[in-house]
């Protein structure tokens, strides 16, 4: 395990197919190439999470989501651009570009662009988007510093990224972007 001090050993890291972990707007979130089908599999392996849930993908700018929100109706961008970058998570219908893996049993993909200027920049730094998910073992809590993502996750990292948490009180909102319904609140 590397301890990230730049975002260039941390980006290293995802494009060898690492896993990593790094603070978010409100929990410690782990990771991966969303294009990586090794290392998509690697982190559903390291949480234990089951691979029909699915997994959130993480952007700088809505730019950075362009293959994925091909196709989709123009009265659909509006709640995109009116909520990001911030805490609300949209499943948007799958147009065939993301991974099964991290589309899980579902027919959408779930798509933030984060207001967290770490996960900003790791996501700039990378050339698109990021897996993030919480860093934490399925069904147990999520890390909330740096010392709890070692606890739980040991070596198993590529890289942890130095930095603090965005001072959100919990995990972002969940909507569909078809019908508006609050997955998550």
């Amino acid at each position: 395990m590397i301890e990230a001090h730049s975002l260039e050993v941390a980006v290293a890291a995802l494009r060898g197919g690492g896993v990593i972990a790094y603070p978010t707007e409100a929990v410690w979130g782990l990771g991966c190439d969303p294009d990586n089908d090794e290392a998509v599999a690697r982190l559903l392996r390291l949480k234990a999470r089951d691979p029909a849930k699915g997994l959130i993908l993480v952007a700088a700018s809505i730019d950075q989501f362009a293959p994925w929100l091909e196709r989709l109706a123009p009265e659909l961008h509006a709640p995109l651009v009116s909520s990001w970058p911030g805490p609300t998570t949209w499943l948007v219908p799958d147009n065939g570009r993301t991974h099964p893996l991290v589309r899980g049993a579902h027919d959408s993909v779930a798509l933030r662009v984060s207001a967290h200027s770490g996960v900003a920049a790791l996501c700039r730094a990378f050339g698109g988007p990021l897996v993030s998910t919480s860093a934490n073992r399925a069904s147990e809590p999520p890390a909330m510093n740096v010392d709890e993502v070692r606890a739980i996750f040991g070596g198993e990292l590529d890289a942890i990224v130095q930095g603090e948490l965005g001072g959100l009180g919990r995990p972002s909102t969940i909507r569909n972007l078809r019908t508006g319904q609050v997955l998550r609140a």
